[in-house]
C-alpha cells in the first residue's frame, strides 16, 4: 500500500486498496483455475470442494463489484464528473461479469456429486472467460480511477463503503476463500 501525504493524508489510500483487492481476486481466481486443472489431471480436491471454492470466489467478486457500484462509483461521479463515461463503462463490465458469474453458478448447481471430466471442462471454460474479462476490467479500472480514489478525503467514506465489504474483510496478506476440511 502506498503512503499518503498532504492535506488528506490517511492510513488507507483507497486507490491502492483497490489494487490490493484486485491482486487478491486475481490470485484466488488463478488458484481456482489451477484446482480445476488438477482435478482434470486426476489429482486435487474433491468436486464438492471445488464447487464450494468456486461459489465462495463468485460471492467475493460479487460483493466487491456491488460495493463499487453503490459506493465508489457514485462518489467518484459526483466528485469527478469527467469520470462519468469511464464509470459507465465499468458498470457495463460489472453487468457482463455478473452474467458470467450467473452462468458459472448455474453450471455448478447442475453438477452432481461425482461430476465427469466434461463438466469440469465446462467450468474451466467459464473460468477462462471470466479471467480474461476480469484482467481487462481490473487493468482498465486501475488505470482510470486509482488516482481519483487516492485523492478522496478520508472522511468521504469507509473502505468498505467505497469498495465493498471485501475491502475490510480480507487481511493484508493473501486470503484463501477456499473451504477447509
Amino acid at each position: 500500500m502506498g503512503i499518503s501525504t498532504g492535506p488528506h493524508a490517511r492510513l488507507a489510500v483507497f486507490g491502492e486498496e483497490l489494487i490490493e483487492i484486485h491482486r487478491r481476486l486475481r490470485s484466488e481466481l488463478s488458484r481456482l483455475r489451477a484446482d480445476v486443472d488438477s482435478y482434470l489431471a486426476g489429482h486435487g480436491d474433491r468436486p464438492r470442494d471445488l464447487k464450494t471454492h468456486c461459489v465462495a470466489f463468485c460471492s467475493a467478486l460479487t460483493a466487491h463489484h456491488t460495493g463499487e457500484d453503490a459506493g465508489a462509483f457514485p462518489v467518484l461521479a459526483e466528485t469527478f464528473p469527467e469520470l462519468q463515461p469511464i464509470i459507465a463503462k465499468l458498470v457495463e463490465d460489472h453487468v457482463l461479469v455478473s452474467g458470467i458469474l450467473r452462468r458459472l453458478t448455474e453450471l455448478l448447481g447442475a453438477i452432481g456429486h461425482e461430476p465427469d471430466a466434461a463438466e469440469a471442462v465446462r467450468v474451466r471454460g467459464e473460468l477462462d472467460g471470466l479471467a480474461a474479462i476480469l484482467e481487462s476490467h481490473f487493468s482498465f479500472e486501475e488505470r482510470r480511477i486509482v488516482t481519483a480514489l487516492n485523492s478522496l478525503p478520508s472522511d468521504v467514506a469507509t473502505l468498505a463503503g467505497l469498495l465493498g465489504e471485501l475491502g475490510e474483510a480480507w487481511p493484508s496478506q493473501d486470503h484463501d476463500v477456499s473451504p477447509r476440511m
